[in-house]
């Protein structure tokens, strides 16, 4: 009789989370990047946090510009205000990442849109962008919307139905 995963877990056999090979890029430091990053890592993710702004940075182990990124990259904007989301959301685009996100109210256009339409982004590429963000759990705090977000991705890892519709 072999014993299932679940129950080997269970009794203490713990799988290795980075099997699964993915990198979790935040883009912006905020509260909700923090955590984010954190459960990430916890999670098996390799985690890159992108914050062009010098002066949020300090202190922080981020990179100022987005690195190049692969298939296996998920990237999640933590912050739709920032005067640097047209441009970093279009040198995201570039690269032929998994999945991108963006924090922001499902009930309005977000200002993404705009800022890469300025920008001469092709509106195929525009709709690559996910918004909402997290699976629809009611997420009103950082943590909850980082858990809601991981939660999401971690289900897409594992070929699982969880996905991000509301």
């Amino acid at each position: 009789m072999t014993e299932d995963s679940a129950c080997a877990v269970a009794h203490g056999a713990v799988p290795d989370p980075a099997a699964g090979g993915r990198a979790l890029v935040a883009v912006f430091a905020s509260p909700v990047a923090e955590f984010l990053l954190r459960y990430g890592r916890e999670l098996g993710f390799r985690t890159v946090l992108v914050e062009p702004d010098a002066e949020r940075a300090a202190g922080l182990d981020a990179v100022s510009a987005v690195p190049d990124l692969g298939a296996d990259a998920d990237v999640v904007v933590t912050d739709h205000h920032r005067p640097e989301l047209g441009p970093v959301l279009r040198d995201v685009l570039k690269r032929d990442v998994r999945w991108v996100g963006i924090m922001g109210n499902p009930r309005h256009v977000g200002p993404h849109v705009a800022a890469l339409q300025e920008l001469g982004v092709p509106a195929a590429e525009i709709e690559r962008v996910h918004r909402p963000i997290g699976l629809n759990i009611g997420s009103r705090t950082p943590p909850e919307i980082a858990v809601a977000t991981l939660a999401g991705l971690l289900a897409d890892r594992n070929g699982k139905p969880g996905g991000f519709a509301f």
